[in-house]
């Protein structure tokens, strides 16, 4: 079932109300508050325009019109029928078996319906419903098989991988890009041409790939040829990832290769659809364990893969050369040249790609034994060099080149390999420097000199304030700690935000500012737009965690050194931010996901028989159904819901209006029960998703209904807070006389305007912001759900932080306080609403944040008897929710402690910077 939205000149579609609704915010609110900033492009390749020949048209050419523009639901015959194939194919993923039953109980229904079995169901059968899905003009891009043989000598002795041939499967490459680059949905979201991006102050701007130096000096070089002048560069993005579906046995294994456009903005390359596409599956080969590890084996492992990307990527050759007429997903025609662009793949893969040896980088000649620094930069032009006058024994020991090997991008034009990697921010980052050095090398330490008893004792401890961690909008919770068997790297990206607070006291505090300053470098990294100054601080950041790493060693527990290949690709991270863009576009999380739904899922779903071949037809009917839908959206064909458009049909409601109005949003209400119940598990983060306002929204605004309405005295008897009537006027003297130099505490409340009506209380309040760096919507807006509440989800009481804007930006803290909401209000005076926040007060602890973890520390305001300041202010004074982790040092919590305390638990709070990216972004320093 397909949902489409209403706007006039939109042509959206998802398979969900919910998927429609968030469009429905992020695509038609305010425009995004983006710097400003100024665009020069590439002067040569202009992207300019032509027909269908080739021939370049006049500026301002309408866009010519689609052949399919008929409005037709072919093959299907109707809206439902295409609606319910993709419904149970695409969205349930529903079986043959139970698709066969319930196409079963529509026939039988229609026969006690109608007293006779002339009418048919929807489709006769499930082989029906899969031919009208394989009849789907729309999207082919079918798989074909090739066969590799190994070319030495063979004979019957000989081990079965060189006697039996390797298949490959794989798609049309050319029809893939051609099919990503005219995909209508992608209409907004493609540059077509190289550009630089300066903000108002003269600075460079790097973002998306197209605004780097990689596809500008492309560029250049194919502007060489005056015929190319006016194209669109292409850049073809790749990634290969072998993954397990049978993680029980870990025995079967796949390894998809993926394909997407340089083209596409960050934002597009990261969300759900065909932005990045299964292009093929290269073979695995398998050897009797005897000839496994033999040295002839790896080889031939290594020479296959190169040749399998070669043969893959054949069919874009021509087109890097010669200029191929596409149409765009705007609809114009236009000459494009395709470019060998980033490939992004994990450390072991690269490997392979670059044709290296296993422990030297990929990147650079720096020597596995000393890879603090970088070295010379690896070339395909030094390579050739290199085994054109060494052995292949001189350049395995001098270079770690692996001379039998030939990189696929020899066979193409202006490729280079080594250059092509990018950056990965999952397995070097993540996964690695964080979980697999960091991680383990503080726990290695606690252990090293300790007693089995006294290093768990301290470990628990860890555990019990990572578990102490308060609620907080996009953070999962570690109920346990991380004391659990499987991770993931959704686990450790959760861990990374409050592992620093929670090791302070166990550990050197110069341990805790290692782990600080790689953070810090990570969150950079994280950011979507770079500037001088972001790298700047990359660099130092990085040499920050470069200097403290050293205590590891010192102490005994990295007394080899920091010879990790993964580690020392921290150092190319800033020159790659300059050539490619931001890494987050550039992730191998992007293809790790794409493994969902390209191999896993229709793996499940296979008779796991020759499941490879069910999961290419699987991929293949997917990829026609959101083509398909991807038109059909384009002509306006789902306007309307099922129901309603089926009764325009068959003339029991008027035709569509083209200024009706547009799909209300979803209501604000709170996250399911089962969503709550996998965050108190740990599983999943709520409170956090992607928008954009509409233009009336304030940055903060109260949820849409009330849980009651009283009168301010009943309000304050059920908050246990009896000064709220008094807090209220006070609060009313203040807005509507304001005087710096008079403020309602001055003046006493019985001077103060009076209030005699009724108070509602709300449960939450949400905060509309920009947020480029995070996981955000298209206009990367982003809204976080803030809570205030007795009992969550028959839980304990739940009472968020926020930040206050109560200074200036020369103040401590940025000219911020924290402060603890006990309670969203609004009320009415004379006409005028206000909505409030109830709050207590935390106030930082000295000028400057704290020394070691790089967080500012603040403590609740009291009184003498330790009554807690609690104040009414505007809800216009909160900028967004904030998190606290508590201050603990080398003290014990007890067993018992539940997060529900922390708050009352702690006399001192940590306001964590790494609770997201857009916290880190905005801390003050």
């Amino acid at each position: 079932m397909a949902f489409s939205c209403s706007h006039k000149a939109c042509k959206y579609s998802s398979v969900t109300r919910r998927a429609l609704a968030n469009h429905v915010k992020e695509q038609h609110g305010v425009p995004q508050p983006h710097r400003k900033s100024r665009l020069r492009f590439h002067p040569k390749l202009t992207a300019r325009p032509c027909d269908s020949n080739g021939n370049f048209l006049p500026d301002g050419a309408p866009v010519p019109p689609r052949n399919d523009n008929n409005k037709s639901w072919e093959p299907f015959q109707s809206r439902p029928q295409f609606s319910f194939a993709e419904w149970v194919f695409e969205r349930t993923q529903t079986s043959k078996a139970n698709v066969r039953d319930l196409l079963e109980l529509w026939a039988a229904h229609e026969i006690l319906e109608n007293g006779h079995d002339e009418n048919n169901p929807i489709f006769k059968s499930y082989d029906d419903l899969i031919a009208h899905i394989d009849a789907i003009q729309h999207g082919e891009a079918p798989y074909y098989s090739v066969e590799m043989h190994y070319e030495g000598d063979v004979d019957h002795t000989s081990p079965s991988w060189k006697r039996e041939p390797s298949v490959l499967f794989t798609r049309d490459a050319k029809l893939v890009a051609d099919m990503q680059l005219g995909n209508p949905e992608f209409d907004g979201r493609i540059n077509y041409r190289p550009y630089i991006q300066r903000d108002e102050k003269g600075e460079r701007m790097i973002s998306n790939l197209m605004s780097a130096n990689f596809a500008w000096r492309q560029a250049d070089k194919i502007a060489e040829d005056p015929n190319t002048h006016g194209a669109t560069e292409v850049v073809i993005v790749s990634g290969a990832d072998k993954t397990t579906v049978s993680v029980a046995t870990g025995d079967t294994e796949f390894h998809p290769v993926y394909q997407s456009l340089g083209n596409f903005t960050n934002e597009a390359r990261r969300s759900h659809g065909d932005a990045v596409m299964p292009i093929a599956f290269l073979a695995i080969p398998k050897a009797a364990r005897a000839e496994d590890d033999t040295v002839e084996f790896r080889l031939f492992k290594k020479q296959l893969y190169h040749a399998s990307i070669a043969h893959i990527l054949a069919p874009l050759r021509d087109g890097m050369t010669t200029p191929q007429v596409v149409r765009c997903a705007d609809g114009h025609y236009r000459r494009v040249i395709y470019e060998l662009g980033p490939f992004i793949a994990d450390y072991p893969e690269q490997v392979v790609l670059s044709g290296i040896v296993s422990g030297w980088c990929p990147k650079c000649r720096a020597r596995p034994e000393d890879m603090d620094t970088g070295g010379p930069a690896r070339s395909r032009a030094f390579d050739d060099a290199a085994k054109g006058h060494f052995s292949a024994t001189r350049c395995w020991d001098l270079f770690g080149i692996v001379e039998q090997v030939t990189p696929y991008t020899s066979y193409f034009p202006r490729g280079d390999i080594h250059e092509l990697l990018t950056p990965d921010l999952l397995h070097q980052v993540i996964k690695g420097t964080f979980k697999d050095h960091l991680v383990c090398w503080i726990e290695a330490y606690i252990r090293m000199d300790k007693t089995e008893k006294e290093a768990d004792r301290i470990m628990d401890d860890i555990d019990r304030k990572l578990a102490s961690v308060l609620s907080f909008p996009g953070l999962r919770r570690f109920p346990e700690g991380r004391n659990f068997k499987q991770w993931t790297g959704a686990d450790s990206r959760a861990l990374m935000k409050i592992f620093a607070p929670a090791i302070v006291g166990h550990v050197p505090n110069q341990m805790v500012m290692a782990v600080v300053a790689f953070l810090d470098f990570c969150y950079l990294a994280r950011r979507d737009v770079h500037t001088s100054l972001t790298l700047r601080k990359m660099d130092e950041a990085l040499a920050r965690f470069h200097a403290h790493r050293e205590v590891f060693r010192r102490l005994g527990v990295r007394e080899e050194g920091f010879t990790l290949p993964r580690q020392h690709a921290l150092v190319h991270y800033v020159p790659n931010i300059r050539l490619f863009g931001s890494p987050n576009g550039l992730c191998s999380s992007i293809t790790e996901s794409k493994h969902i739904d390209a191999v896993k899922r229709p793996w499940r779903r296979s008779s796991r028989y020759n499941a490879l071949t069910q999961i290419l037809y699987t991929n293949v009917r997917l990829s026609k159904l959101r083509a398909a839908r991807a038109v059909f959206a384009l002509e306006g064909m789902f306007r309307d819901d099922e129901r309603t458009a089926a009764l325009r049909a068959v003339g029991l409601l008027p035709p569509r209006q083209d200024d009706m109005e547009d799909i209300a949003g979803q209501d604000d209400v709170d996250a399911d029960v089962d969503e709550v119940d996998a965050y108190h598990a740990g599983h999943r983060e709520i409170d956090a998703a992607d928008v954009n306002i509409a233009e009336d929204t304030p940055s903060v605004a109260l949820a849409k209904k009330p849980l009651y309405s009283r009168s301010a005295q009943r309000v304050a008897r059920k908050l246990k807070q009896p000064d709220l009537p008094s807090m209220i006027r006070m609060f009313l003297q203040d807005q509507l006389y304001p005087d710096p130099d008079l403020a309602a505490a001055d003046i006493g409340v019985d001077a103060c305007p009076m209030f005699t009506g009724n108070v509602q209380v709300y449960p939450s309040a949400q905060a509309y912001y920009y947020a480029p760096s995070d996981k955000s919507g298209t206009h990367s807006m982003h809204v976080e759900t803030i809570r205030s509440v007795k009992s969550w989800y028959g839980s304990s009481e739940r009472r968020d932080t926020v930040l206050v804007q109560n200074g200036d930006e020369a103040d401590a803290m940025g000219g911020m306080l924290v402060a603890r909401v006990l309670a969203f209000l609004a009320f009415t005076h004379n006409d005028i609403r206000y909505p409030c926040a109830l709050v207590q007060w935390y106030r930082p602890v000295g000028d400057e944040p704290d020394p070691v973890t790089g967080m500012w520390i603040v403590k609740p305001i009291a009184d003498a008897q330790g009554r807690r300041d609690t104040d009414l202010i505007h809800l216009d004074c909160v900028i967004r929710s904030c998190l606290l982790q508590g201050v603990t040092n080398s003290t014990f919590l007890p067993r018992t402690f539940h997060f529900s305390r922390t708050h009352v638990g702690f006399k001192a709070f940590y306001v964590t910077k790494f609770a997201d990216y857009h916290t880190h972004e905005t801390y003050a320093e």
